[in-house]
């Protein structure tokens, strides 16, 4: 029946076109806006434009085989009555089934009626084609097709076009990381916030997780437990050295220097408690001064100790005038030079380069580091140079001093702890470039842990053996006999 009814349209609208003619195999070119070169015409041929067709189907009126008016509102929409049909294949025939109604005369009232379980619809991927009258579907099915290839993208996807598809048909990617989408079938992911990051379905930005060598975590909390047992350690190894002040052993080696070694090495296992906990401007500032000032004033004693050592067995020759070079004195002297040297570098550091707490957002993914921006590498390096050259220039004295008499010699002892403390150092380089993150302040605090113990034994070790275990050999008696 539509059909039917656009054929009439069609000759109804072309009719006062004909008026003149007789032959009714007129043929009738319908000429584009757009195109300026019309194709040749002879007399039986009619070349109407677009808009000419457009003012003649609006003027259509005529009732068609069926007894039904046909024509067009103001806005082009037909009046009329039409069944809605549904068309499904049966075996090898189609069958038609009506499943609704739309009547336009009705001016009042729901015009279109449908009845939603009479429809069969397509239960493959078949194609369809809709239209005012007809339904047209393949296989049939209770369940209502999707009008598109592809499904809906959820929240945490985006919409990609695939080549060469309608517009309708489109993949679903995953955002990447750093990015969200929070409605379906989006066409963009959105970046999160710099000290944001993504949830895992890329739905929301959550805030980054913020990560430093904490207290809480166990890492943090066994090197500080360390730091702490190994200072109350020293400063037991301080008490006895107090103690037995008066005794051969503490006498021999310089008793006072010892004790400024020991508080010094205290200061070096407390020290690297300012590199853990969260990070902040004063921590910042001050903990590479911290390390830089007490390593060095250690290494500055245990360099005065070596060389004492060697002015003490030089002195005791005929006729040499070194005798008035042994005492404290010298020893602060040596001590006061090497430490100044540390303390210029240092503050050259903190007043040109002074360090900052620099949160890192790219390091680690979904993380912020709170770490603390050296300010100057160089300078840096500068300070842990001067405290290997301070070593290794004990290391070579006391080597050379390993044969002096061993009523006053210490020196062997010395040699083993710098060789402790320069390979523990030349380790920690590598390590500190290649980590990232906390690790890196674990590393350096690892570093500080085990050189600092590794004085502490090799210097102090043998001597609370003698103290506490065989007093028998604390004696200037049984030393002079060994030394002879």
């Amino acid at each position: 029946m539509y059909v039917f009814s656009e054929f009439f349209v069609f000759a109804f609208e072309l009719g006062p076109l004909f008026l003149y003619e007789s032959n009714i195999q007129m043929v009738v070119y319908v000429i584009p806006s757009q195109n300026l070169n019309p194709p040749p015409c002879s007399k039986q041929c009619i070349l109407v434009s677009q808009l000419q067709l457009l003012h003649y189907m609006k003027r259509v009126w005529f009732v068609n085989t069926a007894g039904e008016e046909v024509s067009f509102d103001a806005g082009g929409d037909i009046y009329g009555y039409f069944d809605i049909l549904n068309w499904n294949l049966k075996g090898n025939r189609g069958q038609y089934t009506k499943v609704g109604t739309f009547n336009n005369d009705i001016n009042t009232g729901q015009k279109l009626s449908i009845n939603s379980s009479a429809i069969q619809w397509s239960s493959g991927l078949g194609k369809f084609c809709f239209s005012l009258s007809f339904l047209f579907s393949t296989l049939a099915s209770s369940k209502v097709p999707l009008s598109v290839c592809s499904g809906d993208c959820p929240p945490g996807y985006r919409k990609a076009p695939q080549r060469g598809q309608p517009a309708c048909c489109f993949d679903c990617i995953l955002c990447p990381e750093g990015m969200i989408s929070n409605q379906t079938n989006s066409v963009d992911c959105y970046l999160c916030p710099e000290d944001h990051w993504t949830n895992s379905r890329r739905t929301k930005c959550v805030p980054k997780v913020i990560e430093f060598l904490s207290y809480e975590e166990p890492l943090g909390l066994v090197m500080a437990s360390f730091a702490v047992i190994f200072s109350l350690a020293t400063m037991m190894v301080l008490c006895v050295f107090l103690k037995f002040r008066d005794t051969a052993v503490v006498k021999a080696n310089n008793r006072n220097l010892s004790y400024l070694l020991l508080l010094s090495l205290t200061f070096c296992f407390l020290c690297s408690l300012a590199f853990i906990g969260r990070p902040s401007r004063l921590t910042c500032t001050i903990r590479q001064a911290l390390f830089g000032v007490t390593f060095s004033l250690c290494i500055s004693c245990i360099l005065a100790k070596t060389i004492i050592v060697v002015i003490a067995f030089k002195a005791t020759r005929p006729g040499n005038n070194l005798r008035v070079w042994v005492g404290f004195q010298t020893a602060l002297l040596v001590v006061f030079t090497s430490n100044c040297v540390q303390v210029i570098i240092i503050l050259v550091w903190l007043v040109r380069f002074s360090p900052f707490l620099e949160p890192n957002y790219h390091v680690l993914t979904g993380v912020i580091l709170m770490e603390c921006n050296e300010g100057s590498v160089i300078m840096f390096y500068c300070t842990i140079g001067y405290l290997g050259f301070l070593a290794s220039f004990s290391f070579v004295v006391a080597f050379l001093a390993r044969n002096l008499p061993d009523s006053f010699n210490e020196a062997k002892y010395i040699t083993f702890s710098m060789l402790t403390f320069l390979s523990v150092w030349s380790s920690f380089i590598p390590a500190y470039l290649s980590t990232k993150g906390k690790y890196i302040v674990a590393s350096e605090i690892f570093a500080i842990l085990l050189s600092s113990l590794g004085l502490l034994g090799c210097i102090f070790g043998p001597k609370c053996y003698i103290i506490l275990l065989k007093p028998s050999m604390n004696t200037r008696e049984f030393l002079m006999s060994k030394s002879s």
